[in-house]
């Protein structure tokens, strides 16, 4: 089955009864990354931190400056079953800050990562973050990520990281 999808788009039934083609191949060798994923609370209008695989540190935050695009915040497009696209830059050691985005763009300076690691509101948020490689990869890609997840591929077609 995952042949079939990787190769020939194969069509697949999906719960709501209507089949859709799952016509795109993971590459995971350029560009950026596609990250799915589900956490177990709603923070999708909070910052992200990256911590230390032990938890006991942050590694990386953003600017004040960096989390505001032309489009406004990088929050996360929803897509089916409670999964999110990552607009934003996580990975597997993700972390949320108490502060949302508006509030975190409002600060007047950085504040110590020390100070930072006191608002995580969670150390441990994701149920589960999958790598779908490079964006550029798909043609349509919230309808493309909606039909793996619809088709309960999401993880066999996608790199599970947590």
């Amino acid at each position: 089955m995952i042949v079939c999808m990787l190769v020939f788009g194969c069509k697949t039934k999906h719960q709501n009864g209507n089949p859709e083609s799952i016509s795109f191949t993971p590459d995971f060798t350029k560009g950026p990354p596609t990250l799915v994923y589900k956490t177990k609370k709603d923070y999708n209008d909070l910052v992200a931190v990256w911590l230390s695989d032990d938890k006991s540190r942050i590694v990386a935050y953003p600017g004040i400056k960096d989390i505001s695009t032309p489009k406004g915040f990088p929050l996360p497009t929803s897509l089916n079953d409670g999964y999110l696209l990552d607009n934003r830059g996580i990975n597997k050691n993700a972390a949320f800050l108490k502060l949302t985005y508006e509030k975190y763009s409002k600060l007047d300076s950085l504040p110590t990562t020390a100070e930072m690691y006191e608002w995580i509101k969670n150390k441990e948020p994701l149920i589960t973050l999958c790598d779908c490689g490079s964006r550029q990869a798909f043609a349509d890609i919230k309808s493309q990520l909606n039909a793996l997840i619809d088709a309960g591929q999401l993880k066999t077609v996608c790199h599970v990281m947590k």
